[in-house]
């Protein structure tokens, strides 16, 4: 898959960002990566809400093989072949997609720290000053 089949293939679903990735690219839109072309091929985000439907088309999640195991990346399904031929239809999937992928980002913030932890910290990593004194007068 090349940029320019990628980009015609999303049309429907709106623009999209394609960088080089891997073996292949990665494919976000405002700003929030939702699919991965790779030499396996297309795969989209998916989480506990679109697994689901990825499971009713018979998808597997991508897979890829180290020295050691096989290693399978749950957070991305291949794209059921069917949806090649309908673009209307695959939009809709990217945007479950692209949904699912904004999820995720949400659930993956960090949480804001307490202001009194911060506080206790600056105070305590702070260096002594030494007092400034008048200087002596000499007596002879």
């Amino acid at each position: 898959m090349d940029r320019d089949f990628l980009i015609d293939l999303f049309a429907d679903f709106g623009p999209v960002t394609i960088r080089r990735m891997f073996s292949g690219f990665g494919i976000s839109a405002d700003g929030t990566n939702f699919a991965l072309a790779l030499r396996a091929g297309l795969f989209l985000r998916a989480d506990e809400q679109t697994i689901p439907q990825f499971e009713a088309e018979g998808s597997k999640p991508f897979q890829y093989q180290t020295r050691a195991k096989t290693v399978t990346v749950n957070s991305y399904w291949q794209l059921p072949a069917r949806l090649f031929d309908d673009s209307e239809e695959l939009a809709d999937w990217a945007r479950a997609a692209l949904a699912a992928a904004q999820r995720a980002a949400i659930r993956k913030r960090p949480k804001p720290r307490k202001a009194a932890k911060t506080v206790a910290r600056k105070a305590t990593s702070t260096k002594p000053v030494a007092k400034k004194t008048a200087p002596r007068k000499r007596v002879r």
